[in-house]
């Protein structure tokens, strides 16, 4: 799939990795946001609310992020994409261990 196809998979909870990546295991995952369980909005900050999770009420809100599940078994918060990554066409489904 492409870079496009990735992030729609990454917004229905899936994770992804590159065909192309060296590390064995590594892939990219949504991690989701929170805010107040007040806030009744279809979008938080232009991102849908789906993406987020209810917190306390008083929360301070936490934006969704893209980490990676790196080779050594770590995590990587707010992943970013290369422009090799994001014209890819070899992006796939991968095992999600974390």
């Amino acid at each position: 799939m492409n870079f496009g196809q990735a992030i729609g998979a990454l917004k229905a909870g899936k994770a992804v990795g590159r065909e192309g990546w060296n590390g064995k295991g590594m892939f990219i995952f949504l991690k989701k946001g929170s805010h107040d369980a007040a806030i009744v909005q279809a979008h938080i900050n232009g991102v849908v609310s789906e993406l987020f999770e209810k917190g306390d009420e008083g929360t301070v809100v936490r934006m969704p992020c893209i980490c990676m599940k790196a080779a050594d078994g770590s995590t990587v918060e707010g992943w970013l994409a290369s422009q090799t990554d994001m014209l890819a066409d070899d992006w796939q489904d991968a095992e999600r261990s974390a």
